[in-house]
């Protein structure tokens, strides 16, 4: 449904506007190609990683059985990465598969999502350090709040 929508959206442009049309494909092949790299090297650091770490080790460190454990390690890992959305959700889908508890996906998405450790010298440059480490700070309780009450729900 979205890929229609786009595809739409592109025709009633291009009816309005060829040139301006022409500049928005250039812009977004441009934007395509410079995150294209990025994209390559974590599908393949994400098959590594699964084809490597076998789904019963997946599953007793980020599963069921690992507890709150497990859901700290990776909030910490979800808060220190720094992955595209757009990548993040097939490599939760399969981390899902291969054993890590809904809890535990929950609280990886939310946190790679809600914190920035990459992003923080500029946080701290434009919001004062006090508010950026209280900003992620709270971001990563909330975080895990949220994954606790997603892995009682679903």
């Amino acid at each position: 449904m979205i890929n229609i929508f786009a595809f739409g959206c592109l025709v009633f442009a291009w009816v309005k506007d060829q040139t301006k049309a022409k500049q928005s494909l250039i812009v977004a092949l441009k934007s395509f190609f410079h995150i294209l790299p990025t994209v390559l090297i974590i599908i393949i650091l994400i098959g590594l990683l699964l084809g490597f770490v076998p789904q019963s080790q997946i599953s007793k460190i980020v599963g069921e059985q690992a507890g709150f454990c497990g859901i700290l390690i990776i909030a910490l890992l979800g808060a220190i990465l720094h992955i595209p959305s757009l990548i993040s959700f097939p490599l939760a889908a399969s981390l899902f598969k291969s054993g890590a508890s809904v809890t535990s996906v929950a609280v990886f998405i939310t946190t790679l999502t809600m914190i920035g450790v990459a992003t923080l010298p500029l946080e701290i440059r434009e919001l004062g350090k006090k508010l950026a480490l209280l900003r992620n700070g709270t971001s990563f309780i909330i975080a895990i709040a949220i994954a606790l009450i997603m892995g009682k729900i679903l």
